[in-house]
């Protein structure tokens, strides 16, 4: 192999695929990067069982020559060092050669690196995927649903299919559910016409969602999904990223949301989040992020905290709309500011049914997302 390459091109392409490079690898060909050469282009392929992503730099792009290819060939390098020297190289022109047993040689102006290679016939092949269930989303909406869901997947491993954001579509509308027992998102989108695809309890670990989103572009292309048995496929311009369907079954989630409700206010989004934020600061301090609200009868709502060290702060805010009964309800405002920071509507409405009852938030200008909190028990 011995190809010489835009260094522009061959550094995008490597910090595309080097998000799916896991530090903690126990198979040592998977801390490298697959480099495939043939006359059309180079392939770069890495992996962490979990998710793989193959980026493909073409030989020409606008009649203009990205890679000039003197031998075809294959290698895999050490991607830790690999990522980081490319960004460092002096010239924007940079030359590869694999000799015997792999010996790389890398050349850029006056720098000459040598490399240790591995034998690509041990990396691991992509998965073989039937494309019969495939849908299409613009990009900057897939980015949008996955920021207003991923954050409430749960840490805890000890229910690795919480960690996951569930993916259903039917009738054409895709709907995404993430939830921790203690919070849930869901944001559902129509993609248009309905062509026949369906798929349930398709469930994609929420760290991954958020590495994919990394990668999708911010100008608004269409970008394919293929959904398989076990695994899912996005193409996004010349990168595919595969990702592994998380194995079990999601909790119905429909039962926790209420239908009916005792109160309703309608409030500002941005004041709520500055209220609560500064409230934040003082329950942070006292370990518990509490943070309490409740109704006042001037028609007003009322943010509180407090600190046994510190003090407390104390707050009120216009209602925009109040129907129901008076309100005094307790919840963890880092939840709570996690949702505003993701709600883009002006205003928002914030429904209950009782002191323990989930509180519900919905935007008011995008009605097809949700949020619940489940609310603290506090003494006072």
């Amino acid at each position: 192999m011995k190809i010489q390459i835009s260094k522009n091109y061959l550094n995008e392409s490597i910090q595309q695929v080097s998000k799916a490079i896991s530090s903690r690898t126990t198979i040592p060909i998977l801390s490298g990067i697959k480099f495939d050469v043939s006359y059309s282009g180079v392939t770069l392929t890495a992996s962490d069982t979990d998710i793989s992503i193959q980026s493909f730099i073409p030989a020409e792009n606008d009649s203009k020559t990205i890679v000039e290819i003197e031998r075809p060939g294959s290698v895999v390098l050490p991607a830790k060092f690999f990522v980081e020297i490319i960004k460092k190289l002096p010239s924007q022109e940079i030359e590869m050669e694999v000799k015997d047993g792999f010996q790389t040689f890398i050349r850029a102006g006056a720098t000459d690196i040598q490399l240790v290679g591995l034998d690509p016939e041990e990396f691991p092949v992509l998965p073989n995927i039937e494309e019969n269930q495939q849908i299409s989303v613009p990009g900057d909406l897939l980015k949008n649903m996955i920021k207003q869901t991923a954050f409430s997947i749960s840490t805890q491993e000890t229910t690795p299919i919480l960690t996951g954001v569930l993916w259903n579509l039917v009738e054409g509308e895709l709907k995404f559910v993430a939830t921790d027992r203690h919070r849930l998102a869901s944001r559902t989108v129509n993609l248009g016409e309905d062509t026949g695809v369906r798929f349930s309890n398709v469930v994609i670990a929420g760290k991954t969602l958020n590495e994919l989103s990394k990668i999708i572009p911010d100008q608004n292309q269409l970008l394919d999904i293929v959904v398989a048995d076990n695994q899912v496929l996005f193409k996004i311009d010349r990168v595919l990223f595969y990702s592994r369907i998380l194995d079990g079954t999601y909790p119905d989630t429909s039962k926790i949301i209420p239908t009916s409700f005792k109160t309703e206010l309608v409030i500002d989004t941005k004041k709520l989040a500055d209220s609560i934020d500064r409230a934040y600061l003082l329950s942070r301090e006292e370990k518990t992020n509490i943070v309490r609200m409740q109704t006042l009868e001037n028609g007003a709502v009322e943010i509180s905290s407090s600190s046994s060290e510190l003090g407390r702060v104390t707050e009120q805010l216009d209602i925009a709309k109040f129907e129901g009964e008076p309100l005094r309800i307790s919840f963890n405002s880092k939840y709570m500011l996690d949702v505003l920071k993701v709600i883009e509507s002006e205003q928002l409405s914030i429904q209950f049914t009782g002191i323990m009852s989930p509180i519900i938030i919905k935007p008011l200008d995008e009605s097809r997302s949700l949020y619940i909190i489940l609310p603290y028990r506090t003494t006072n």
